[in-house]
């Protein structure tokens, strides 16, 4: 074997190890699953806190929606309830 053929011998060799090493500092199978499942936690976290947020703002909503309805039906069973106690014949009441 001549010195020229050695050398590119080993100098595939080398790029050869070369190559296999920077393979192997890849990230860890496992440490990837648990990046993963730490990722697919937060994001459920954050989901979660967004629809909390988003029920909350529906009911205070609601409950505002109620009340005025509610206040609306109060103030006018009151008036007629009034209107009663002044001797206006239930029949006229609407």
């Amino acid at each position: 074997m001549d010195v020229a053929r050695a050398d590119t011998v080993d100098a595939e060799l080398d790029r050869l190890i070369s190559k296999r090493a920077s393979q192997d500092r890849g990230p860890d199978p496992d440490e990837q699953e648990e990046l993963w499942k730490a990722s697919v936690r937060a994001h459920n976290a954050r989901r979660s806190e967004e629809m909390r947020a988003a029920w909350c703002e529906y009911h205070q909503l609601q409950a505002e929606r109620h009340r005025s309805i509610l206040e609306a039906l109060i103030s006018e069973h009151e008036a007629k309830a009034m209107k009663l106690r002044k001797g206006t014949p239930w029949q006229q009441i609407r």
